[in-house]
């Protein structure tokens, strides 16, 4: 078995696929009702709640997840935290070292969707 991607849904494919490019500094390839980013060898992507209705049938809830925080390993939380503070207007932590060895930072996107850049602190 192999993890493939992450999906969202979103009301504003554009909008959302926009914020993830500014953020992960890659491309997004697709059109407004479903966009794929490959950040690193992994897939994130965002599909319209319309499109997801009508793909997969009943009702899909846009913007509602309160329980996933997407993460992603960089080079240098707070060289990041520089880079991507223009684009992010909701922070929930700013870069800290966290007890079990890891510097982080956690952020949400335009819909609510929390994420988490991290990086191991280096043993010295």
């Amino acid at each position: 078995m192999k993890f493939a991607y992450t999906r969202l849904i979103t009301e504003d494919v554009p909008s959302l696929a926009t914020f993830y490019e500014k953020i992960l500094g890659v491309a997004w390839k697709g059109d407004d009702s479903y966009v794929e980013l490959r950040p690193g060898g992994a897939i994130l992507a965002i599909v319209s709640r319309k499109a997801a209705n009508f793909m997969h049938g009943g009702e899909w809830s846009a913007s509602a997840d309160k329980s996933v925080i997407l993460e992603f390993e960089v080079d240098n939380v707070d060289a990041e935290r520089a880079r991507i503070g223009p684009a992010v207007t909701d922070w929930l932590q700013e870069p800290k070292d966290m007890p079990w060895g890891n510097r982080s930072m956690l952020f949400r996107d335009p819909d609510g969707n929390p994420i988490n850049f991290f990086r191991p602190i280096a043993k010295g």
